[in-house]
């Protein structure tokens, strides 16, 4: 459908009424933007998450030289695209982790713990080193999620009871 209105005139009767359609739409929402106050608060939350994520790809490409590795374009375009790889790496095993921890709070009933998970963001890379030295083995055992989760959950029982 788009194809076929970006063909035609700018004169098109149909091309016409979806621009003003698109108009009345945009301004509904920008009237919603401005009296509603959730709304705003959520329009800021997304907002906050794509610059999490930005500034998370900021970060690995900057371990090394501090700009993307590359002469020609296309090496360029993979260091980029090996970035927004491992940004979405930590981004699933975060959220795999937030995942868990939440269903065993929701087991336990815990609704403390349950608005502190609900509150994190799967970006945060603190708690991982990006500068450290890795090395890859062929023997490639799994991560075992559930042991870290058990782990963790050991460690905070502990915490707590100190």
């Amino acid at each position: 459908m788009i194809r076929k209105l970006t063909s035609f005139d700018r004169n098109n009767s149909t091309h016409k009424a979806l621009v003003e359609l698109d108009k009345i739409v945009m301004s509904l929402y920008m009237l919603d933007y401005i009296d509603d106050h959730k709304t705003r608060k959520n329009v800021h939350r997304v907002l906050n998450r794509g610059e999490s994520y930005h500034q998370l790809k900021s970060a690995l490409i900057k371990i090394g030289s501090g700009k993307l590795p590359g002469k020609t374009s296309l090496e360029l375009n993979i260091s980029n695209e090996c970035a927004a790889f491992l940004t979405s790496v930590i981004i699933y095993y975060n959220a795999s982790i937030l995942s868990l921890l939440l269903e065993n709070y929701k087991n336990e009933n815990d609704r403390e713990n349950i608005k502190l998970i609900m509150r994190l963001s799967p970006v945060a890379w603190r708690h991982i080193n990006l500068l450290g030295i890795y090395e890859f083995y062929r023997n490639r055992q799994v991560v075992d999620i559930e042991d870290i989760i058990k782990s963790l959950l050991m460690n905070l029982k502990i915490n707590s009871a100190i």
